[in-house]
């Protein structure tokens, strides 16, 4: 085995991930690996950066798909350097500006339902104000309320 290459082992303990982890981001696109004649996983040291942007990306709320998108602009074997991360980080601040919004609306909205005991998805102001999720149809919508990242 090259020196420059290593197991999922090693990036999973190296990068602080379950090895099904690394799995599952190869298989969404945002990893790749080499197989060797065996058809075990080598991974270039390079990986471990892209793992630990994908983490970073999580930790603030971002999704795979989201993290994939920016990804994909990418060489698969390519490490983000601190530019790449620095515009990764200004095209997502509106996301991320938009979940603070929503995670505000939650924690403000708290207050009302302390004690109340409302069961009534039609008259809860946090899940559901003013029942606009009728319109859809039956059934579970949403758990948060749509905040526009233009508010």
């Amino acid at each position: 085995m090259p020196e420059d290459l290593l197991t999922i082992g090693e990036v999973a303990a190296r990068a602080g991930v379950a090895p099904s982890a690394l799995r599952h981001y190869e298989s969404l696109g945002l990893l790749t690996s080499e197989r060797t004649g065996g058809n075990q996983r080598r991974y270039a040291r390079t990986v471990l950066r892209r793992v630990a942007v994908i983490r970073a990306a999580q930790h603030v709320g971002l999704s795979l798909a989201e993290i994939g998108e920016a990804f994909s602009r990418f060489p698969p074997d390519h490490a983000p350097t601190k530019r790449d991360w620095a515009r990764l980080a200004r095209e997502w601040r509106p996301r991320l500006d938009a979940r603070i919004r929503e995670l505000e609306q939650v924690r403000d909205g708290l207050s009302m339902c302390v004690g109340c005991g409302c069961l009534s998805m039609r008259q809860c102001a946090i899940y559901n104000p003013g029942d606009e999720l009728a319109a859809g149809g039956a059934g579970a919508r949403r758990v948060f309320p749509q905040v526009s990242a233009s508010a």
